[in-house]
């Protein structure tokens, strides 16, 4: 069995992993970590949703910092806001045993930037960011990012299909040429292609431990059947998981709205998130179903963008994403950290097709269920 100090973490480190329950690096880890601890290198890690991609590239840059070097040696790329607060939690979990103190500042949109440019001001080593703010801030000249050894590029795919694509040109060339990139994603669009062309060693190292794009530790399911009866089949669905947390997915904020009206109607503990919400309405939603307050949560694919809460049973497609990539982060949201899940699509007969289509193009099964 490999453990992280095979890998070449320190003893300060696992210590703090042990805490988490960390103890077996999964695949990505596994061979992620000796390639970046063993010398300067682009990067290029696909793996799926929830496989641990954090921790194989947080672990390498933690370890590398210079602690007595009060300044930005690593940035580190999200999608979403919630997704840049759980990345810095993660790495100062990790850090809780080690000699001094490794400083990480998040900026996102939605919190008023004077207040992120004030912490910036502050010994920092690390800089967890989305892509928005971050440019915003480059360009007040209010982060000095000329030291960078390490930009992180995490769930890249994501970062395009969310119409980065603009920003992420600018800040890799704001960010320059003497620094190593890393980037981590689940899918490899023909964009993001076109992204490590451009911006990447034709060196770079790149590692794909497991042909399927989708977690190897989720069941996926389809249920037949209408219109008039998807409702019904999702009551009886919830009604049998009554113990269980998970997500529903539609496609539409008008379609999130409905469902979750008519699920509260039926006595369900279930909220909504979708993207016309505040942002102090979405934290709101978010604090209650990850402290288990609220049971099930209905939400469109932009706005489950980087939610990660532990112990997620299921995830249930209401309506089927429109593309193979919000299949493959949307079923990610389940199984995370080695656990198992399942993931159930209530489908018309019409859309056998693309049930078809998912099992080729992901190299998965779907189970009929009754």
């Amino acid at each position: 069995m490999s453990t992280f100090q095979k890998l070449g973490i320190s003893k300060d480190f696992i210590k703090g992993l042990n805490e988490l329950g960390i103890v077996e690096p999964t695949q990505i880890q596994n061979e992620t970590i000796p390639v970046l601890l063993d010398k300067p290198t682009d990067f290029i890690g696909i793996a799926p949703t929830g496989t641990g991609k954090t921790a194989a590239y947080g672990l390498p840059i933690l370890q590398q910092i210079d602690i007595e070097n009060k300044v930005i040696q690593a940035l580190i790329l999200s999608p979403t806001r919630e997704l840049a607060q759980q990345i810095k939690k993660q790495l100062f979990k990790f850090t809780k045993y080690i000699d001094g103190k490794i400083f990480t500042e998040e900026v996102y949109g939605g919190e008023k930037i004077n207040i992120q440019i004030n912490n910036l001001k502050r010994p920092t080593h690390i800089v967890v960011a989305t892509p928005g703010r971050l440019l915003d801030l480059i360009e007040r000249g209010s982060l000095d990012l000329k030291h960078i050894k390490t930009l992180v590029l995490d769930e890249a795919d994501e970062m395009l299909s969310m119409g980065f694509k603009e920003d992420l040109d600018k800040i890799l060339k704001y960010t320059g040429q003497t620094k190593n990139t890393w980037l981590f994603s689940a899918t490899m669009p023909a964009e993001l292609n076109q992204l490590i062309k451009k911006y990447m060693s034709n060196k770079a190292i790149k590692i794909e431990p497991n042909k399927n794009l989708v977690n190897t530790n989720i069941t996926h399911q389809y249920i037949n059947t209408s219109l008039k009866d998807k409702d019904d089949a999702l009551i009886q669905l919830l009604d049998g998981r009554k113990q269980e947390r998970g997500i529903i997915f539609t496609r539409t904020k008008a379609g999130a709205q409905k469902l979750t009206k008519t699920l509260k109607e039926e006595g369900f503990s279930v909220e909504a998130l979708e993207g016309n919400m505040q942002q102090r309405d979405r934290e709101k939603v978010m604090r209650g179903f990850k402290k288990g307050i609220t049971q099930f949560l209905v939400s469109t694919d932009v706005s489950a963008r980087g939610i990660d809460v532990n112990n997620l049973a299921f995830v249930i497609h209401y309506q089927l994403p429109e593309s193979l990539a919000y299949y493959t982060h949307r079923s990610g949201r389940t199984a995370r950290g080695g656990k198992s899940g399942v993931s159930i699509a209530l489908i018309l007969p019409q859309e056998i097709a693309q049930i078809k289509e998912l099992q080729k193009e992901l190299g998965i099964t779907f189970i009929e269920k009754k």
